[in-house]
């Protein structure tokens, strides 16, 4: 029977030999921005020819492959999301069937203020550790659960000892010694996480600049056939942390925009009303309190 591009052969097509990497790590080859047209060998059974042409054009900031074989393992995204209804939604939403049909894992992190430019490679980096801690951290018997690679103690950047895989430490550290300035009101940067029943995680960080005004920031992550390590929530708040300390670098050279502290408080009552749109508990009732 003659074969077709619909047939279910369609797979993963290796990194080109001669290609560069950004880097190397752990066994893996992690390559700078890829078209999802040119990771895929023909258009998978199940998906339409407009998804196809449309998912074609969507490009990933990072895409990292086994070093051996340049077989895509996982796919990277980070920065704004496409509003809701737009063509870019549209177009993301087929380029995930297609990513599906093909069994590539995505992690898409949506920032108003986080970008692959910046970021990308402290984030890819972070994910292969933390996958790698996973695997080599599974469970062998005996009684003591292993210590997750975001509560591994250490020594932080300003001397303290906590947990070193925080990657919203430098924010953290960053406020304190803005507050001694007294370019802060408040040395804290505080921070909650939700997960949503789709799978999407959104993470929540702020800090308070002026009294009563809140720089704040969101940062949500989904992972798609991909476990990423880490509690997905847990590194959206990190990630929103990182983000707060990216623009508090940017407070002396303008007024950054600020929430009023009560509007912030009356959003995270909103957020905690929604419990049934969430698939784990809300753990964030004390924030909720005047």
């Amino acid at each position: 029977m003659t074969r077709t591009a619909t047939d279910d052969d369609a797979r993963l097509r290796p990194v080109p030999s001669g290609a560069a990497p950004l880097f190397v790590r752990a066994g893996q080859a992690v390559y700078a921005a890829r078209r999802l047209g040119d990771l895929v060998t023909r258009r998978p059974a199940g998906v339409t020819g407009h998804q196809w042409s449309s998912a074609l054009r969507e490009e990933f900031d990072h895409v990292v492959c086994a070093a051996d074989t340049g077989v895509p393992l996982f796919a990277l995204t980070v920065g704004p999301t496409a509003p809701p209804g737009s063509a870019g939604q549209r177009a993301g939403r087929m380029a995930a069937a297609v990513c599906a049909a093909v069994g590539l894992p995505v992690l898409r992190i949506g920032s108003p203020t986080l970008r692959a430019a910046g970021h990308g490679r402290r984030i890819v980096t972070y994910v292969i550790d933390a996958r790698a801690y996973a695997a080599g951290a599974a469970p062998d018997g005996s009684d003591d659960a292993p210590v997750g690679f975001r509560d591994i103690v250490g020594r932080l950047p300003d001397g303290r000892t906590g947990p070193v895989n925080d990657l919203g430490a430098l924010s953290r550290v960053a406020a304190v010694e803005a507050y001694v300035s007294r370019r802060l009101s408040d040395p804290i940067v505080r921070g909650l996480h939700v997960l949503w029943r789709d799978g999407t995680a959104e993470g929540w960080s702020w800090v308070e600049v002026r009294p009563g005004r809140c720089l704040v920031e969101r940062v949500t992550v989904h992972e798609a056939r991909l476990r990423c390590g880490v509690d997905p929530g847990r590194l959206a708040e990190d990630l929103a942390a990182v983000a707060v300390g990216d623009r508090l670098a940017g407070v002396e050279d303008g007024e950054p925009a600020l929430l009023d502290r009560d509007e912030l408080r009356r959003q995270i009552r909103a957020l905690r009303d929604r419990r049934d749109e969430l698939a784990a508990p809300f753990a964030f009732d004390h924030l909720c309190v005047d």
